[in-house]
This record gives structure tokens, C-alpha cells and sequence, in this order.
């Protein structure tokens, strides 16, 4: 089968690896990819620039069921689910990491439901309910998912992002207060904003967001820090967080159980089937997010998404062209 594979910095390759032929384990499903998508600032950070190959990009794929384990019950073969497997022709999952996709969802929208899922475990975790004011910074794939989320869930959000493009998209998804920056101290933020969810990985914006939010405010750290910005000091982030009682702390999705458990409130899974329900009916949407290329056309797609230079902010792949 084909995959996706990283063989040297800034190197795309698409080889021929063995097929899964080993015999389903009882709790097992496998079947044929349908879609992949990328999240450019993981793949991008940690395997088309990093060190150590070769590496295996992708966590977010839509397959077909074809095969199932003697004691998968539920799922039969033509069942459409959203899974975590990279970029490859073939993907392998125990039943219980599968979502079934619902009637109607076509997989180039459903695969999103893996994006969303990652700001869906803030969203579980937040001491903000609604309708308290949510600000969110950077509007890449999984910062638009977010704007959108806690809009669907009640919450006012105010959406940022210096790059006019991601802007618009996240108009044309439905957001509505979306802005180039936070501005001068604006009064209609400053002490206002419960919870920000921080998608950017810029740390001018956690600044911002730790003197913007009311006394005890959450200021989530969804977006990953790769690389250093600014010249800010630390003592001036501490400052705030001091002097405002702001909560700052980690946007770790992992933070939330992968399957439902008593006690434990709600679950990666639970996130992941209700994400796909909202695309289907509309609550979320991913106009203008992502454009589909065939997996031949890998590095080129990794190399737009680098440069910035594609018509949308990621890509997927779709793996029934050649």
C-alpha cells in the first residue's frame, strides 16, 4: 500500500509499504482510506522540519470498513468512520477508536471532526459557561474549529488573527466578531473575556490574553509554542497572571478519557461523534479550509503549506486518486 512518509527534512515521499495482512484481531476493524487531512502546524514543526526520519505524518483520516473482527458487532463492511491513522491507502483501528460517520456527511467535511475534537476537550474542561465571552487567537484549521465550537455551544466569541485570509474564511464559516488584533486595550474585551483559547502558538498572544481576561479567567494554551517570537520577558507573563488571578494552563487534548468512563464526565470519542453530528447540520462548517490533491502531490502540498502559498490553510488527501 502507498503512505505518506517523511524520508528527510523538508523530503516527501510516497512509498510502497507492506499491506496489513495480518489477521484482525477480535476488537478490530480495517478498511480503505477515503480521505486525510493535514494540520499543517504539527506536520509541518515536527516532521517536514524536523530531525529524526523517517516520520509518519497524519492523524485524522476517514475510511470504508471492509474487514471486521470476530467480535466487532456494530460496524459492517461499506460503514464510513473517522479515525486517527496517518496518510496511507489503509488503515487498522480497534473498534473502539472508530467514529461512525452519520448518513449524509460527506468525508471531505466529516474528516474535520478530528480538528475539532482537540479545542472540544477546552470546551469540556472550561469553568466558562455559557454565554460568557470566549476569545480566540489564531485562525488556522484548529483555531477556526474552535471559534465555531464554542459558538455552536452558546458562548460570545470574539475571533483574532493578523492574516486578512483567515479572517475571511472564518467569516464565510459564520463567525461573526472577527478581528485583526485586539487592539488598544479594547473596553468591550478588557475584563470581559472568560476563557481564551490560545491557537496560535505566539506568545505576544498569550500575553494579551492574560491582561484581557476577567479576574480568574482561563487562558488555554491550545496552539504549540515551536519557536520563540518576541523579546517579552517572562516576569511581565507572570505579572499578569499575578496580578489578574488568570488560570493559565495547558490546551492538552489527551486531558480528556479516549472512551466514556464513570466519573469521568465526557470523552475524545463522545467529542469526535458529536463534532461529526454538527457538521452535518451545519453547526460547523469548513468552507474554504481545505482544497484535495491526490497523495502523488505530497510535496508540493508540503511545501504550500510551508510557504503559505495554497489557495486554502491545509490540505487533505484523497486517496481514491492516483
Amino acid at each position: 500500500m502507498r503512505q505518506i512518509v517523511f524520508t528527510a527534512s523538508q523530503k516527501v515521499e510516497v512509498l510502497d509499504v507492506p499491506d496489513l495482512t495480518e489477521p484482525l484481531k477480535p476488537d478490530e476493524v480495517r478498511g480503505r482510506t477515503l480521505v486525510s487531512l493535514t494540520s499543517p502546524g504539527t506536520e509541518l514543526n515536527w516532521g517536514f522540519l524536523g530531525t529524526k526520519f523517517p516520520s509518519y505524518p497524519g492523524y485524522a483520516s476517514v475510511f470504508t470498513v471492509e474487514e471486521v473482527g470476530s467480535e466487532v458487532r456494530d460496524l459492517q463492511p461499506g460503514a464510513r468512520v473517522l479515525g486517527s491513522g496517518n496518510h496511507r491507502e489503509w488503515q487498522q483501528a480497534v473498534r473502539q477508536a472508530v467514529t461512525p460517520l452519520p448518513e449524509g456527511l460527506a468525508p471531505e467535511n466529516a474528516v474535520f471532526a478530528r480538528l475539532a475534537g482537540v479545542s472540544m476537550s477546552t470546551l469540556n474542561t472550561t469553568t466558562a459557561r455559557p454565554p460568557s465571552r470566549v476569545l480566540v487567537t489564531g485562525l488556522g484549521p484548529v483555531g477556526n474549529m474552535a471559534a465555531q465550537v464554542f459558538t455552536a455551544g452558546g458562548y460570545q466569541v470574539t475571533a483574532i488573527d493578523p492574516f486578512e485570509a483567515r479572517r475571511e474564511d472564518a467569516r464565510k464559516d459564520g463567525l461573526k466578531d472577527v478581528r485583526a488584533s485586539v487592539g488598544e486595550a479594547p473596553d468591550d474585551l478588557v475584563n470581559q473575556v472568560a476563557l481564551h483559547v490560545e491557537c496560535s502558538g505566539h506568545e505576544q498572544a498569550v500575553l494579551d490574553g492574560c491582561r484581557l481576561v476577567r479576574k480568574r479567567g482561563e487562558v488555554v494554551l491550545v496552539g504549540v509554542p515551536w519557536k520563540r517570537r518576541t523579546e517579552i520577558y517572562a516576569a511581565e507573563l507572570l505579572h499578569a497572571v499575578f496580578h489578574r488571578y488568570v488560570v493559565l494552563r495547558s490546551g492538552w487534548e489527551w486531558e480528556v478519557p479516549v472512551q466514556a468512563r464513570e466519573f469521568a464526565g465526557n470523552s475524545i470519542l463522545e467529542n469526535h461523534a458529536a463534532a461529526l453530528d454538527w457538521l452535518r447540520d451545519g453547526r460547523l462548517r469548513v468552507d474554504g479550509l481545505a482544497t484535495a490533491y491526490a497523495p502523488s502531490e505530497a510535496q508540493k502540498v508540503y511545501d504550500g503549506l510551508l510557504a503559505q502559498s495554497l489557495p486554502t490553510p491545509t490540505a487533505l488527501f484523497d486517496w481514491r486518486l492516483k
